[in-house]
């Protein structure tokens, strides 16, 4: 059997554990190149050679694909015309056509509406005035955000009223930005679907997400909602990966509203940290999954072996510099994965770990008991 040598655009937490994945398939993967501006970064750590550049240096990416079989990314930051323009050269999944959609929210948004999937109500932005004068209509309060490079909320201003539209708009002051209606929502949940390069779609059950900061703190799966909320997310995360082009696992975030409807937030075209509790609690892990999608391979089981609770661990916010190893009592059902990142920065994404109920009792409120026990035990010692 012919293997291939894999590409990856980003070498950080991601792209370490689909090196991971990778290696565990010898026989469909041979070698792992990542693309990544961050010496010794995580993917690197496990193996992977690495080209230091610019996630957007065309020369760079141009060198990843002379040495590559088949590219993917595990983050949205690669020139999307670069890659559109190698697209006969070498397999790109999934489509530049797709990241190129999803690096702006407003196409993005405007591609999910033409295709009749629900979003929030949205409009483009063309000045301070054009946003004084669309917010009549949306009402405070509303959310103004850059439409590319922006991701944990980074790219989201929330306007309280009407002395924050200056304000808000002169941060994303040069750039892109577009209107969206405020969504009270309930919860925050995520669909992590995967459309292989023949078509085949799978979808892991619904994840209910809740966000400390804008950031990911802990996703419970399965989400702790009704069946037919969570057969219209399922339904609408198929549809969405039927009307995007290309392969590979992507993360569907949603809220879910106070009246009970489906609403898609955001997607990115990439393994997503919503899903890293799919490590323990599934047979297919979403790396494993990503990769069989972009090799042609058959989907590997979706069905959901365990429930189980992720929880990030973050940077402290008074912290910052080179820190001693964080270590966890693996056993009964909690799995550490460290990401190799050697400074801690506040808020930043250094690690994870899943709380397993694999006795299947069903138990949430002990699961969560536990995570949040284990996560305030956890201290960052300078080193």
């Amino acid at each position: 059997m012919v293997t291939k040598t894999l590409g990856i655009i980003g070498g950080g937490q991601l792209g370490m554990m689909l090196a991971e994945a990778a290696k565990s398939m010898p026989e469909h993967i041979s070698n792992i190149i990542v693309l990544d501006p961050t010496k010794n970064c995580p993917a690197s750590r496990v193996g992977a050679k690495q080209i230091i550049a610019d996630f957007k240096d065309k020369n760079a990416i141009v060198e990843l694909s002379l040495q590559s079989d088949i590219i993917t990314y595990e983050i949205e930051s690669g020139d999307s015309k670069v890659l559109e323009s190698l697209h006969d050269e070498v397999s790109i999944n999934p489509s530049p056509t797709t990241l190129k959609i999803i690096q702006d929210k407003y196409l993005q948004k405007q591609f999910l509406r033409q295709n009749n999937i629900p979003v929030a109500e949205f409009d483009i932005i063309e000045s301070l005035e054009d946003l004084e004068k669309k917010i009549i209509d949306y009402q405070y309060p509303a959310l103004l955000k850059a439409r590319r490079d922006a991701y944990d909320g980074r790219g989201n201003f929330k306007i309280e009223n009407q002395s924050q539209i200056e304000t808000a708009y002169r941060q994303f002051s040069g750039r892109q930005t577009m209107i969206e209606k405020f969504v009270d929502f309930k919860m925050e949940v995520s669909v992590i679907a995967a459309r292989n390069i023949h078509g085949e779609i799978a979808t892991y059950p619904l994840a209910e997400n809740i966000h400390k900061n804008n950031i990911l703190e802990i996703t419970i799966a399965p989400a702790r909602v009704d069946s037919k909320i969570s057969s219209e997310a399922d339904r609408i995360a198929k549809k969405t990966m039927d009307v995007f082009h290309g392969a590979g696992v992507f993360g569907i975030e949603m809220f879910v509203t106070k009246d009970d409807k489906v609403l898609i937030n955001e997607i990115a075209p990439r393994v997503h940290n919503s899903g890293h509790h799919t490590l323990q609690s599934s047979d297919t892990s979403q790396f494993e999954q990503h990769l069989r999608a972009i090799l042609g391979l058959p989907l590997g089981s979706t069905k959901l072996k365990h429930t189980t609770v992720m929880c990030n661990i973050l940077g402290p916010k008074d912290f910052v510099g080179r820190y001693k190893p964080i270590t966890l009592e693996q056993k009964d059902g909690v799995y550490l994965k460290m990401y190799h990142k050697d400074e801690a920065k506040p808020q930043r994404k250094l690690g994870h770990f899943n709380v397993v109920d694999e006795q299947n009792t069903s138990d949430v409120d002990t699961l969560l008991e536990k995570t949040l026990e284990i996560k305030n035990s956890i201290k960052f010692i300078q080193d």
